[in-house]
């Protein structure tokens, strides 16, 4: 008797991902490793800054390694409740609530705002995590097209005095584009929903002194706004926070699966955060200081004929189509001594694959001029694929 093995349906979807481009690897990074970093998200250069470090030192003194329970067992310090009260007062939120992750702060956001008899109307392209709370809640969805306010306005359309959220983000991470959310509050409040916005890419770098994009447009103290943020791009370090109304972080502590069953953010993570999130209210300009970067590295792109686009935040994306084409520019940049994100579906619709470049705040000249090497390398595997 033949004896199939269990999981051998692995193997040809390996083949297949390896033949159409999308293999994934693991890629260890080196303490010694030289190359000016372009793809993560460390966008005010604050995870190696010395006060920041000097603060996971004592708080390792301190607290040791890791939470050692939930946050209503043994896991709320301290440092969680400094760290949630000047994240509350820097954005001008009501009421924050720090969680391990930025991924598990949108799972309590959205599962807490409808139940399984609500609706979430989700835009096209919001981050893996939002979409997961969504599936998640078992509330109904319904999914609009990328910003597009009128499909919005027609998906809230009698929804029956159901709970309603609406999911979006406030700066897209595969595209680098800020929405309206202004105009998009308006279409929510006139539908009686709550709207969710994943603020993760605009916490320190869009806004007065970074202080995100929902604060900026005015939204972190309505009633009808939750907001989500992470700290670990910005503030450099690890975890996620939710931020909104007193009456929903309450909420949040007693009915989150994601913050009730979950080891807490360990001390470590909450105490850097917090000292980058001072380092960043005593030097505001780092905020406007990266986004003239980003800016800087669209223009490079534009002086090369790649396609890109005006960046609004950190994130500035060069569409190549191929996933392959995407993969081989990025192993060349790494060649020439640049990192930068390769991004290939399911990340980003078929068609689209592309680089993703995202400035920081400490980039130099001289890093600059690497960068604008780098990138007329990419053009010309562009140009060698199209001709």
């Amino acid at each position: 008797m033949t004896c199939v093995h269990p999981l051998g349906w692995l193997a040809p979807l390996a083949t297949a991902r390896s033949t159409a481009g999308l293999r994934r690897e693991l890629h260890p990074r080196r303490p010694d490793e030289e190359l000016l970093d372009l793809a993560g998200n460390d966008y005010l250069g604050l995870a190696t800054h010395p006060a920041v470090i000097a603060a996971g030192h004592a708080a390792l003194d301190t607290w040791g390694a890791g939470a050692t329970g939930s946050r209503l067992v043994t896991g709320t310090t301290a440092v969680h409740s400094a760290l949630e009260e000047r994240l509350a007062q820097f954005t001008g939120a009501p009421a924050a609530l720090v969680f391990s992750s930025g991924y598990l702060a949108n799972l309590a956001a959205v599962t807490a705002v409808v139940g399984t008899d609500g609706l979430l109307v989700s835009d096209a392209r919001v981050h893996a995590s939002l979409v997961d709370a969504a599936r998640l809640s078992r509330a109904e969805v319904i999914v609009t097209p990328h910003a597009d306010l009128d499909a919005l306005d027609t998906a809230l359309s009698g929804h029956g005095g159901r709970r309603v959220a609406v999911l979006t983000e406030s700066v897209y991470s595969a595209d680098g584009d800020l929405v309206d959310l202004l105009a998009l509050h308006d279409v929510v409040r006139r539908h009686g929903a709550v709207l969710v916005v994943d603020d993760a890419h605009g916490l320190g770098v869009v806004g007065p002194g970074g202080i995100g994009a929902a604060a900026a447009a005015g939204l972190t103290g309505q009633p009808d706004v939750v907001v989500t943020v992470t700290l670990s791009k910005a503030l450099g370090s690890q975890g996620g926070a939710v931020l909104g109304p007193t009456e929903l972080v309450e909420h949040l502590v007693n009915t989150a699966r994601t913050f009730i069953f979950d080891t807490g953010l360990a001390p470590v993570c909450a105490a850097t955060a917090l000292a980058a999130l001072r380092h960043l209210i005593a030097e505001p300009s780092l905020a406007e200081r990266v986004r003239r970067r980003a800016t800087e590295i669209y223009a490079l792109t534009r002086h090369h004929e790649l396609d890109s686009r005006q960046p609004d935040a950190a994130v500035v994306p060069v569409l190549l189509g191929d996933p392959r084409v995407a993969s081989d520019a990025a192993t060349c940049a790494a060649t020439l001594g640049v990192r930068v994100g390769c991004f290939r579906p399911p990340s980003v619709p078929q068609g689209t694959s592309r680089l993703r470049l995202t400035a920081r705040a400490d980039l130099t000249s001289d890093d600059l001029v690497l960068v604008n090497r780098v990138l007329a390398a990419v053009a010309g595997i562009r140009g060698a694929v199209s001709g």
